[in-house]
């Protein structure tokens, strides 16, 4: 896991961006969405993907981390 700290600009611009420009909740839809698309287009195996196998797992893994940040679901019981 990569430890890159982000700059201060960074920061504020990823913090602006979440509190302002979008609703975390249907971020956090929309990147699930997304990802089910994305698992089943690799599922299927429609050669479309064939070639990202890897940096389609890499995506789907930090995607669905990025969405139980902005709003959690998985670790509800």
């Amino acid at each position: 896991m990569s430890t890159n700290a982000l700059s201060k600009e960074t920061e504020l611009r990823l913090t602006e961006f979440f509190n302002n420009s979008i609703d975390s909740k249907s971020m956090a839809k929309t990147i699930r969405q997304v990802n089910f698309l994305i698992a089943l287009n690799a599922i299927r195996e429609d050669g479309f993907m064939k070639t990202e196998t890897v940096n389609i797992e890499d995506g789907f893994f930090w995607l669905n981390e990025l969405a139980e940040i902005l709003d959690p679901y998985l670790g509800i019981e």
